[in-house]
Formats: structure tokens, sequence, C-alpha cells
């Protein structure tokens, strides 16, 4: 059995690798897994190590900079900074080896109370996200297309579970939640002004060969095919992340959505790399073939 490190955050964000572990796909690949579980923003007992400024500094980086892990995945702007800033700055190399499995839904969150009913009221008003995260490249993705750039106002609002904390204080106008803790927003009576899937990228070092992430992916379909059948079996994932908070049936189950890895192609490089370098959020001069490996499908 070929053994593999992988790390996982958030179940919203790794769903398909869990399940993939748990249900044997990775051993029908001949794989031997282990999931490294770092701290995410989406436990109920999270803290900030998952969210420091210093995208290297955050727990699940450290642990890849100094080689706990071989693998891992997160929000496809998040794996093109972390992609694009470590080359040539000494840091462990990641590149990004496919467009990810899973979906994660993310939303961004009103106090019914505040009297905001469309993005637009949004207008220089505090939006709670953590920077650099899937929270924070989400909500710019969704507000571009009702506000200027430079109405868009973000700003670091800690966990999830803080977030949703400091809405019903009314200390931020908004908040940008994923699953579970969007469904815990609505629970708690939150309104959801408006929600996309953010998808995944995976990311790797050069020493995991193409052949063991070809096999990885193919488990990882696996998975998402079952999760997709049946998305109940598996949502027990994220009530546990919640902590109490929610019961299985206040989850949406339609939020849940994955789908097969597949090679990370120039032209969604070219669109996503530009984006977020316009926003300011990576620096300029990164190319496909130094950020890029599809190594897997070749």
């Amino acid at each position: 059995m070929k053994k593999v490190k992988a790390s996982m955050m958030n179940a919203i964000h790794d769903l398909p690798l869990l399940v993939a572990r748990d249900e044997n796909f990775f051993r029908d690949q001949g794989l031997d897994v282990e999931i490294i579980t770092t701290p995410g923003s989406g436990q109920k007992n999270s803290d900030h190590q998952a969210l420091r400024s210093n995208i290297f500094e955050r727990t699940m980086e450290a642990l890849y900079e100094k080689g706990a892990c071989d693998q891992f995945r997160m929000c496809e702007w998040g794996i093109m900074k972390r992609a694009v800033e470590s080359h040539g700055t000494g840091h462990r190399p990641a590149k990004i080896v496919a467009l990810g499995s899973a979906m994660s839904t993310f939303a961004i969150v009103t106090d019914p109370k505040s009297g905001i009913y469309e993005p637009e009221q949004l207008k220089d008003k505090q939006i709670g996200v953590s920077p650099y995260n899937g929270s924070h490249f989400t909500t710019l993705k969704l507000l571009e297309g009702f506000l200027k750039r430079e109405q868009i106002k973000t700003g670091f609002a800690g966990t999830m579970r803080e977030r949703i904390e400091a809405l019903k204080k009314g200390e931020v106008a908004a908040v940008s939640l994923m699953e579970p803790w969007i469904s815990v927003a609505e629970k708690q009576g939150m309104r959801v002004l408006m929600e996309s899937h953010s998808t995944r990228s995976e990311a790797a070092g050069d020493e995991l060969d193409g052949p063991t992430l070809h096999k990885m992916f193919l488990a990882e379909a696996e998975a998402a095919k079952a999760i997709d059948k049946d998305p109940g079996k598996y949502a027990h994932y994220l009530v546990k992340e919640a902590g109490g908070m929610l019961e299985l049936k206040d989850l949406k189950l339609s939020r849940i959505l994955n789908a097969p890895p597949e090679p990370y192609t120039r032209e969604r490089f070219q669109h996503t790399y530009e984006w977020t370098r316009d926003w300011g959020l990576v620096p300029a001069g990164a190319t496909y073939e130094n950020t890029v490996d599809n190594r897997a499908w070749q």
C-alpha cells in the first residue's frame, strides 16, 4: 500500500477525502491515506490558528512547510495564493495539481433586524470574513456584480461561530459563512442574502508522483459520486463540527455539492490568477508553468 499524508481542515471542504477514507475508496486504489486534521475556522471551538494573516504561519500550511503532509486542498483562490507566493521565496513549493472535488457553499448572511434585503445595501458596510480564505474570496466574487470594488468593505471577524455572534451584536452588517454555519445562522433566525459554491483546488509538493495523485483523485471521484447519491448519509461530518448547535434535520443537504477532480487548465489558471492579482491578493509575475502541474493526468 502506498502511504500518503493528506491534510484536512473543515468537512465541507474535505468531505470527499473523508468519505474516500471511510468507504475504503483509497484502499481500493492501493493507497494508505492518513488524514491529518488541522484546525480550520469551522469547528465550534476553533481558535485563530487557521486565520493568521501570514498564510505560511497557519496550522495546515506550517505542517506542510515542514513536510508533515504531502497533499492538501483549499479554496481555489487560496491555493492560487499559496502556490504563487511559495515560488522562489524559500517556502516549500506547492503546485496546483487539480481542480478539486468539493464545491463548498458560502453565503453572505445578515440579521433581519438590520433591514438589509439586497446586496446593494452593503455598500461601504463592514462584512465579516477571514482574510485570504474562501469566505473572503467568495464575498468579493459575489458582491462585485452589485457594487464597485471600492464599495466592498471586508474585515476579519474571527471563526464562523464568532462571526455569527458579531452579526447578532451589530458589530458588522453581514458575515460570510460556510456550511454547517449557514444552517446554524438560519436556525438562529439570520437571513441568507446570497450564496454560491466555492470550488476547491488540490495542491501537492513535487515529491508526490503523478500516478499516486491520479489514484487519489479516482478515489475522491468515487467519493463525490457516493455523496451525490446520498448526501444525508455523510452529513454527520458537518453536524459534528457545529458541536451541538445543529441537528441533521436543520442542515440543507442541497448545499453539499461535489464533483470529480479534473486537470487545472491554462484557461482556468489565467482567469483565476488575473482576478486574484487584480484584487491585489497575489503578486504579479506568476505563470501557468511555475504554478500548475497536471502530472496526475499525464
